[in-house]
């Protein structure tokens, strides 16, 4: 998500709890002394040990630091030059590499993969028409699963990219054309990099080295483990307990350690085109592409928020900024600047603290643009006159993981409402978010509480003979008719009504059985199998819960923990199964009616739980395979 945070379901639940975590900061910091003050207190308040950090304008650093603690157990503090895991902000290295061959002729962005590397196996059903090209790895639209868990469990330092590529390929298969939709994909790069080994004759990580990391200045940076002096140590949410260091199976994607005094140069290269301390390392047109999205349906369209070459658009308080964010188990990261305004920023920390990440970003955020005006923005424009045609129910239709798809598909249903000057979304437990029209398909999104958005960050995208898009940020729904959206949203409802009142019912029946003049052994199974099945399933939660910081090494091994979802899993479906059986077999004589009516329910409610689960393959689900 690589065994980094950014890269695994794991990343993925530490930043939807840190969406949902307080970022009310103090006022905006008046000086360097004072954001350091901020900083610190936020290490403190979230157990994070330490931090590396850099502000950087056109000009040069204006402040490179770290800060707290780098190892507890040796209470080391973090320094400028203390190295931290960046995650997949190392991502973009595999972009430059790319474009610096592009640049020397030897390679197209558009080449088909299996043109230039066709040993590396991948599974396409529409290679003959829409073949996986170099750009689909760069900007995730080759449309393959992320890493499944096995492969992000893998900790062998000595494999090399061919052999890692080796390893295991089930994940890199599309489940759509590529070149259409956007979905975040860790072996896309790594793939790259090994094109990049084929065309140079030597080893990604050497040639990384060699023309970017010494050209810029970045000194220290390196793929590979360094020595444990010079490194921050991960660890885990009390901020006490390391994380061992681990291997990424990809370091491409994701693996590279550097410090703030190597991350200054890096952001210099974006501010000035290219160009780090009067070197020009890359054109300026390399950087240009590299923020400008070109291979999906929403960039094809016009969309330019997306996601480039490892590089995205992120809006914070009414500041629109490129960059990537990056993690690993233990540490998250976030590269992002303005060229617009010249200034940009990188802090890494040591832990795994979502709360923390948000805040030291946002009152880093607060200090650089203190002074800033906002931007001006986009006029406000009439509404497409094909806008009305993209009302109704949309569902996501792109996830990053297909582990859980099952999961986004009834939570992300949404419904489309156009007024007169303005289009509505109402997701499922939220309210209306509203877009206002900037011209063309593309809207911004504005909000009564928080800053207007300056960039358009949803499309109505062209309709095609699949069905009807529209794309939001990184994420495209596709129309579906209001019979299925509703009859989903009805069935979803209805089995986790059944689902809690199993559980609201259990003690009462249990507590009444004790009672020789209550006991009703013609019910029993009635009432023992659902209860028994809706404790497995929650066992299975309680499972990714509790295990949430080993999470990699739990499902990406033979471990107590993924034998038990899959055996969790399929005893679900056999204890619903069972439900069913003792409803059709019950004799009516010594059930009573209501009893009866409401065993049937439950019982039905558990069918269709265990059908929608056995359809996305998770009966049974073998994380470790």
């Amino acid at each position: 998500m690589l065994k980094q945070i950014a890269s695994t379901l794991v990343l993925s639940l530490l930043m939807l709890a840190a969406a949902a975590a307080d970022t009310k900061t103090q006022r905006p910091p008046a000086s360097l002394a004072e954001l350091q003050q901020q900083l610190e207190a936020i290490l403190r308040q979230t157990r994070t040990p330490g931090a590396s950090i850099a502000i950087v304008n056109r000009a040069g650093p204006e402040w490179v630091a770290g800060l707290g603690i780098a190892d507890v157990a040796s209470g080391r503090a973090a320094t400028a030059a203390t190295l931290f895991r960046i995650g997949s902000t190392a991502k973009a290295f595999t972009s430059l590499a790319i474009l610096m061959l592009v640049d020397q002729g030897k390679l197209s962005l558009d080449d088909p993969v299996h043109k230039l590397a066709p040993e590396v196996w991948f599974e396409n059903p529409w290679e003959a028409t829409d073949p996986v090209r170099v750009v689909n790895l760069l900007e995730h639209t080759t449309g393959w699963d992320e890493l499944h868990f096995r492969e992000f469990a893998e900790d062998d330092p000595n494999l090399s990219l061919a052999q890692a590529l080796d390893y295991d390929h089930h994940s890199r298969v599309s489940r759509w054309p590529p070149g259409t939709r956007f979905a975040y994909c860790s072996s896309g790069p790594a793939v790259a990099a090994y094109i990049v080994e084929k065309i140079t004759h030597q080893r990604f990580e050497d040639f990384v080295e060699q023309n970017l990391f010494q050209p810029m200045g970045m000194k220290t940076a390196t793929y590979f483990r360094p020595t444990p002096e010079a490194a921050a140590t991960l660890y885990r949410g009390d901020g006490k307990t390391p994380y061992p260091y681990g291997n990424i199976i990809y370091r491409p994607a994701g693996s590279v350690n550097a410090s703030a005094e190597d991350m200054a140069p890096y952001l210099q290269l974006y501010l000035n085109r290219g160009r780090v301390n009067g070197t020009q390392i890359v054109p300026a047109s390399d950087i240009d592409r590299m923020e400008t999205p070109a291979s999906s349906w929403a960039a094809q369209a016009g969309m330019t928020t997306g996601y480039g070459l490892s590089n995205y658009a992120m809006i914070f308080d009414g500041f629109a900024y490129r960059g990537h964010d990056g993690g690993v188990q233990g540490g998250l990261t976030q590269v992002a600047y303005m060229p617009q305004y010249g200034v940009g920023y990188f802090y890494s920390i040591n832990g795994g603290s979502g709360q923390a990440f948000v805040k030291i970003g946002t009152a880093i955020r607060a200090y650089i643009t203190r002074d800033l005006p906002k931007p001006v923005l986009p006029a406000a424009a009439s509404l497409p006159s094909n806008a009305v045609q993209y009302s109704g129910w949309y569902e996501p239709v792109t996830p990053r993981f297909e582990y859980i798809h099952f999961l986004e598909r009834l939570l992300g249903i949404g419904l489309v409402r156009v007024t007169d000057h303005e289009l509505l979304l109402r997701r499922l437990g939220q309210g209306n978010a509203a877009f206002l029209p900037v011209g063309g398909n593309q809207f911004r999104y504005i909000s009564r509480n928080d800053p207007p958005e300056p960039v358009a960050t949803l499309e109505l995208l062209p309709r095609n003979q699949e069905s009807q898009f529209l794309q939001i940020l990184g994420t495209t729904m596709k129309h579906i008719p209001a019979w299925m959206a509703l009859t989903e949203i009805a069935l979803t409802v209805f089995v986790l009504l059944s689902i809690l009142s199993i559980l609201a019912y259990a003690p009462f029946w249990i507590v009444g059985g004790i009672s020789r003049k209550r006991r009703r052994p013609a019910e029993r199974q009635l009432r023992a199998w659902p209860l028994i099945a809706v404790l497995c399933l929650i066992s299975v939660v309680a499972i990714f819960i509790l295990g949430s910081e080993d999470l990699i090494s739990r499902l990406g091994n033979l471990t107590w923990s993924s034998v038990a979802i899959c055996a969790l899993t399929i005893a679900f479906a056999a204890c619903s199964l069972a439900s069913a059986y003792a409803v059709w077999t019950a004799r009516r004589p010594g059930v009573r009616r209501g009893v009866y009516g409401y065993s049937f329910a439950v019982a039905l409610a558990l069918l269709i739980a265990t059908a929608y689960l056995a359809y996305w393959h998770i009966i049974g689900l073998r994380t470790w395979s």
